[in-house]
């Protein structure tokens, strides 16, 4: 009867617990694995998918973003499934909440190096406050694909 008590314990801890933090290599994997899913069928279905929690390219606060880049001096968003108002907008000269330009340095190191991490600050969708924030973005035919981490 005592196990029984513990293991019932145990689950409704385990049910209750916060979610895993996501990691870097979080990031990575996952702006990896929505290159290949968008390569393979198409900007429209991807981003229709990367908007759906349960395609599985949002993890609690990590998800994937695209951006266009393919006119010049221009970085637009394709599809932010966070905040779909985002979408088609253009954002080179966004800054963060410390005025930092870091869509304009997004944007220079995807042509320059074709992928990096970018630090800034930016609001959180799951704690609604401003915090430190890194992407990881990789470039791929004209667009950027990015996921973020908030560093807690």
């Amino acid at each position: 009867m005592d196990y029984l008590r513990v293991a019932c314990t145990l689950l409704a801890v385990s049910c209750i617990a916060p979610a895993h933090a996501q990691s870097a290599d979080d990031a990575v994997a996952l702006v990896r694995k929505a290159k290949g899913y968008l390569k393979s069928q198409g900007v429209e279905k991807a981003c229709k998918d990367f908007a759906d929690v349960a395609a599985g390219f949002q993890k609690g606060e990590l998800y994937v973003s695209v951006l266009d880049m393919r006119e010049a001096g221009h970085l637009k968003f394709v599809c932010n499934p966070k905040n779909a108002r985002m979408n088609g907008k253009d954002v080179i000269e966004l800054k963060d909440s410390d005025g930092k330009p870091f869509n304009k340095e997004i944007a220079e190191l995807s042509k320059t190096k074709g992928q990096g991490w970018v630090n800034y600050r930016w609001v959180n969708p799951v704690s609604g406050n401003m915090e430190a924030k890194t992407s990881y973005f990789e470039a791929q035919d004209g667009l950027v694909l990015l996921a973020g981490i908030y560093k807690k």
